[in-house]
């Protein structure tokens, strides 16, 4: 009998012991673009360049955005100290880092069936798609509708210049 009650008394206590360790769902907010940005591990220099311009309140901000998000790769495959005169140089970085970011939110299906868009900097970025494949001037998409909270990030393989810094 003894035996019993102290069975049953560890029954109940891996069972009340148990009932903690089950998985809750987690909720999660979704992130905003430079969130989503940063915890991709492919935009580290993009995250920097963006930070250095004073743009992180604005592509964290309510958007909506699209952003055509250059990798890492795509910043090292500049000529040999592009990148450090762009960090030096608030200005023209700006006016880079805002040439891959559209006011709105549009996804792939919106920008293949478009010729340009009008940029946040201003100028207009060409938009060519052919074969199911999608370039924003010469640079390719290589990874379309990276959804955020506040737009959307498509990612190109290059570093697009605006035509006034040509």
């Amino acid at each position: 009998m003894k035996m019993a009650k102290v069975t049953l008394l560890l029954l109940v206590a891996i069972t009340i012991l148990l009932s903690g360790c089950t998985e809750q769902p987690q909720e999660t907010e979704e992130m905003n673009i430079m969130e989503v940005a940063a915890s991709a591990g492919s935009f580290n220099t993009l995250v920097q360049a963006v930070q250095a311009a004073g743009l992180n309140e604005t592509l964290s901000g309510e958007g909506p955005f699209t952003v055509f998000a250059p990798t890492d790769e795509a910043f090292a495959a500049l000529p040999e100290g592009t990148l450090n005169a762009l960090l030096a140089d608030e200005e023209a970085l700006r006016s880079v880092l805002t040439y891959h970011v559209v006011a709105g939110e549009y996804m792939a299906s919106d920008v293949a069936g478009m010729e340009s868009l009008t940029t946040v900097q201003g100028e207009e970025i060409n938009v060519t798609a052919e074969n199911g494949s999608v370039m924003i001037n010469d640079a390719n998409v290589t990874t379309a509708d990276i959804e955020a909270s506040n737009g959307v990030i498509h990612v190109i393989d290059k570093v697009i210049l605006p035509p006034s810094m040509a």
